[in-house]
């Protein structure tokens, strides 16, 4: 019975993960649009895409460590 909860809970929060990931990828597209397409843009929108992109790629790097496939 332990084992079976514990298969439930994993898949549960890969699906939560896999979420979050999706999520993080939309945010860092626009911070990077958004730096793109401005001007001149100041250091704090410069720092948040980099925000952006770190919260992903450890996210990203996370599914890759899990092997969890995006796939259904």
């Amino acid at each position: 019975m332990l084992f079976r909860r514990k298969g439930w809970l994993r898949k549960e929060f890969d699906e939560q993960l896999l979420g979050q990931l999706n999520g993080l990828k939309e945010s860092w597209i626009n911070q990077k649009l958004l730096v793109e397409k401005s001007f001149d843009p100041s250091a704090e929108v410069i720092s948040h895409a980099k925000i952006a992109e770190a919260k992903y790629f450890f996210l990203f790097k996370e599914v890759k460590k899990r092997n969890i496939s995006i796939s259904k």
